[in-house]
């Protein structure tokens, strides 16, 4: 059924992700399908903000991320199941959105946030532009509890 599952992983919440890579794990073993588990940093490239930085401050950053993000697959993505995990830099959405059309992703699962109305007025849902703007099918795992 799916080939390519994209699941965005954002490290900086626990458990945020972990009920989407089980669904993911449980999709991949029953269509044979690879796994890509993507973190998106915030563009700390861009030149207003990295000149607050250490020159060297974003290559460590990216390589710390690579790292907690190999723990993490190893952590919840069974042995026999075939990942691949990356660490991009950019606008959440639309990086997920470049990577999945890359990847020849035919899945997207994506956690989504247990945000308030006014949050997401405010700060808008990447869950939600992910859903509105994608191309293939993408399934949103709620939080739970």
């Amino acid at each position: 059924m799916y080939k390519h599952i994209l699941v965005p992983v954002d490290l900086n919440e626990k458990g945020f992700a972990d009920r989407a890579v089980q669904i993911a794990v449980w999709h991949a073993k029953h269509s044979n399908a690879e796994i890509h588990l993507l973190n998106v940093l915030p563009g700390i490239h861009m030149s207003m903000v990295s000149t607050y930085f250490p020159k060297d401050a974003a290559a460590k950053m990216k390589q710390d991320v690579k790292v907690q993000l190999k723990a993490f697959a190893k952590q919840h993505i069974d042995e026999d199941v075939v990942y691949k995990t990356y660490v991009a830099e950019g606008k959440a959405y639309s990086t997920i959105l470049d990577y999945a059309e890359k990847l020849g992703t035919d899945l997207i699962i994506i956690p989504s946030h247990k945000r308030s109305k006014i949050d997401k007025v405010m700060l808008g849902s990447v869950a939600s532009k992910v859903v509105e703007h994608s191309p293939i099918n993408v399934m949103v795992i709620k939080p739970q509890g």
